[in-house]
């Protein structure tokens, strides 16, 4: 039986003028065609040929002998080709873009970008692909806590936080009170672990350890005070919530950004603001 999404190896069954048509076995009802201009000199009847089986423009099985970047129940990334009213079509290296439906989308897509995304077969088992990744990445076993990684966003929930798929392929989350600064569906990031659970998935954190955070914080909150003529009109007593709206910062970040400040005799801290020395 052709399977689409798959590579598999397929007989030379007959052939034609434009191409030669495939299938398991001699008399299947399934043959495929494999274009002219990919079929190896020298392959005839009998003959056997690994091929990719997926549909054409016309929605037609088709065999292709060129390597798409993703094959049926992989995860893989993709660019975003364009955006239609049925879904953004990804380019997954074949002739026909592949379909990305709405339904499946974790956030906005935008024509251009990459994506980290799932192949699966649609109910008119035809080859899509989706962003929904939970049930489908791995678990690590090589990370430990403290080891940077290479994090892409694949979906925010508004009470746990984002998910993670590390390297783009493992299971991982930054908490909800990890995010001291917006972040976007799509968005690939260095990140750090902070700790591997039980189960093998990974909590993130996109902030340095404190005392190499508070360096980079600092001279953020510094270049913010120039930013309104060198007073910023509060300081470190100001609400968490107010912190973190105007710099993206916890108030325990804010105070140690602002302690070093201090110390290297950078501003001055006056009962309602912070001005610059």
């Amino acid at each position: 039986m052709v399977e689409l999404g798959k590579w598999q190896t397929l007989k030379v069954v007959r052939s034609k003028d434009f191409g030669i048509y495939l299938a398991e076995n001699e008399g299947d009802d399934d043959a495929v065609l494999l274009p002219r201009k990919q079929v190896p000199e020298g392959l005839k009847a009998g003959g056997s040929i690994d091929v990719f089986v997926y549909l054409d423009s016309s929605d037609r099985p088709i065999a292709t002998t060129m390597q798409p970047l993703i094959t049926l129940g992989e995860t893989g990334r993709l660019k975003c080709a364009n955006v239609s009213k049925i879904g953004a079509f990804m380019d997954w290296g074949l002739p026909k873009d592949i379909l990305l439906p709405f339904k499946e989308m974790t956030g906005k897509v935008r024509e251009g970008r990459e994506y980290v995304v799932y192949m699966y077969l649609d109910k008119s088992n035809r080859p899509c692909v989706s962003m929904k990744l939970y049930n489908h990445l791995g678990v690590a076993s090589e990370f430990k806590k403290g080891d940077s990684v290479k994090g892409y966003i694949y979906e925010i929930n508004e009470n746990m936080g984002a998910f993670v798929a590390v390297e783009d392929k493992y299971q991982g989350l930054i908490p909800k009170q990890e995010l001291h600064k917006r972040v976007n569906v799509g968005d690939t990031m260095d990140m750090r672990v902070t700790e591997v659970r039980e189960d093998g998935k990974l909590n993130l954190s996109i902030t340095q350890l404190a005392y190499q955070q508070m360096e980079e914080d600092g001279e953020m909150v510094y270049q913010a005070i120039l930013s309104f003529d060198g007073v910023l009109p509060f300081n470190d007593k100001a609400s968490p919530q107010l912190i973190e709206r105007e710099l993206g910062l916890s108030k325990a970040a804010f105070k140690r950004a602002v302690g070093r400040l201090l110390k290297e005799g950078r501003i001055e801290i006056h009962e309602h603001s912070i001005i610059t020395k």
